[in-house]
């Protein structure tokens, strides 16, 4: 059995900063857990915008406070998200993701799993770990 707390994780090299300032995740489960994917929990500082094309993962996201929205730059698509909304990118979609008016705490799904050390590359993209 795993327990950990947010607090925990967030008081350890599990939290993440991103370079651009624009968001902040907190892994709580790894790859190295053995789990088959991981768990996050991700701040889109408000009034931000990344760009983000996980080719190599799917995720699953679920607003739990806070707005925002995601833009499908495949078909220009808006949706807002707001707590409740859960958005999924299935077929590693390509899109923008931006902070609404106040900070939005999502808890996130990725498969296969992150290592934890991941960074977004310049089109937003995590490499797999074989190829990091």
């Amino acid at each position: 059995m795993i327990v950990r707390t947010l607090a925990e994780c967030e008081q350890s090299e599990r939290r993440v900063q991103s370079d651009t300032g624009t968001w902040e995740s907190t892994r709580m489960l790894l790859k190295d857990d053995n789990m088959g994917f991981s768990f996050h929990i991700t701040t889109i500082y408000a009034n931000t915008e990344t760009h983000i094309h996980y080719q190599n993962h799917l995720e699953s996201v679920y607003c739990m406070s806070g707005n925002g929205e995601i833009e499908d730059l495949a078909d220009g698509k808006i949706y807002p998200i707001q707590p409740g909304t859960l958005y999924i990118l299935d077929k590693h979609d390509n899109h923008l993701l931006r902070g609404g008016s106040e900070d939005m705490k999502l808890a996130c799904v990725f498969n296969p799993p992150l290592t934890g050390k991941e960074v977004h590359d310049a089109d937003g993209v995590y490499a797999l770990e074989t190829e990091a």
